[in-house]
């Protein structure tokens, strides 16, 4: 069975012990492989981004830092030369194939904090409209322990929602999930479908594989909530091979973990939910029809606006009878949102003085409400 079918937008986890040899430095040979799997799936119209461990990892071996565990400022220099030395990998593995290659490096503020989550967001969007390939990393360089996730699983789990994609692959060491640790339980078996993770599933889980590794199984299963509640499956599988995503289109040994929901249904439901609206933009009858045909919510279309907000913040979008329509997350904070209500596109950039964002709230990011009593109400949702 072929798990990477149906999937358009896909964010791969490649971890440390796969990019990197500790005695010789980066396995060539493997990372030609993936690019070329890379290249594959781009040219049949797959959206692709990389979250790549391995930094610190090579950076020790281009230092020759001791095998010991590192002391953070070792870490951080480490991964300094390391940054440096993977971009130029990626860049030239991917460019052989002539495709782009944007590295972003990100800190746990990045994801959690709603401007600059919005930010990395647009950032990694336009690489990937612009054709290129974004490879992501922590930055290990400034993060330490209070500020950083810990692990490019969790990462890669919050790109993929970060980014609305539909699959995470977790390129590990181990080739699935087991019902038990297999290095130390010989009976353990392979799980090739988990519908929902529960405390079972949770159980499951044990520590680091490899010296290279930060994470082991439990912080897949943590990666795991995080990716299938946001709407998409994930895969744990083996990376070692070589064309690794190829092995999984042929049915090789993986473990998928199912959505809770489709990406859209799932991602409406945090902004409908578990936001606290901060201000509420009145639209006109135009702009009402227009979200409901699921389309953006346009300058022109805004006739009042209430509240001090800031860009990111989730504001309410109610008709001219005051009844909410829907909800979001606005694009403009409520100074430059006040000037440019009303105004069509071609006149927005003038009242600015720079470029503007496209909507002020895209439908990306905005949940319709559905008529009263639905089961799928927005104050149910």
């Amino acid at each position: 069975m072929n798990l990477l079918a149906g999937h358009r937008r896909i964010v791969v986890k490649i971890g440390s012990a796969l990019l990197v040899d500790r005695e010789s430095g980066l396995r060539r040979e493997w990372l030609t492989s993936l690019g070329a799997d890379v290249a594959r799936l781009r040219a049949e119209g797959r959206e692709i981004m990389l979250v790549s461990s391995g930094a610190i990892a090579l950076g020790r071996t281009v230092l020759g830092l001791p095998s010991r565990p590192l002391r953070l400022e070792e870490s951080q220099a480490a991964a300094a030369v390391g940054q440096i030395a993977l971009a130029r990998a990626y860049s030239e593995t991917l460019g052989r194939h002539g495709i782009e290659t944007g590295q972003i490096l990100l800190t746990l503020g990045d994801t959690e904090e709603r401007r600059r989550y919005l930010n990395a967001r647009a950032t990694v969007g336009t690489l990937l409209s612009l054709g290129a390939v974004p490879v992501i990393n922590e930055n290990d360089t400034v993060a330490t322990s209070e500020i950083r996730y810990g692990d490019n699983d969790r990462l890669a789990a919050r790109v993929a929602t970060m980014m609305s994609a539909d699959l995470l692959v977790l390129l590990s060491d181990i080739d699935g999930l087991y019902t038990a640790p297999p290095a130390s339980d010989p009976s353990a078996a392979h799980i090739p479908h988990v519908a929902a993770i529960t405390p079972e599933i949770e159980a499951m889980a044990g520590g680091a594989a490899s010296l290279t590794s930060r994470g082991g199984m439990k912080t897949k299963i943590d990666a795991g909530r995080i990716a299938t509640a946001a709407g998409a499956a994930m895969i744990i599988t083996a990376g070692d091979r070589l064309n690794p995503l190829a092995a999984v289109e042929r049915g090789e040994r993986a473990t998928l973990f199912s959505p809770v929901a489709n990406p859209v249904t799932a991602r409406k439901r945090w902004i409908a939910g578990h936001l606290n609206a901060a201000g509420r933009l009145t639209i006109d009858a135009g702009a009402v029809r227009a979200l409901n045909e699921g389309r953006s919510l346009l300058p022109a279309g805004v006739k009042a606006i209430e509240g001090e907000f800031s860009r990111g913040d989730t504001i309410l979008v109610l008709d001219e009878a005051g009844i909410e329509v829907a909800r979001g997350l606005v694009a403009y904070d409520c100074d430059e949102a006040r000037r440019i209500a009303g105004l069509r596109t071609d006149a927005i950039e003038a009242a600015l003085g720079h470029a503007p964002r496209a909507a002020m709230i895209h439908r990306d990011d905005l949940v319709t409400a559905l008529p009263v009593g639905s089961q799928e109400d927005l104050h149910h949702a």
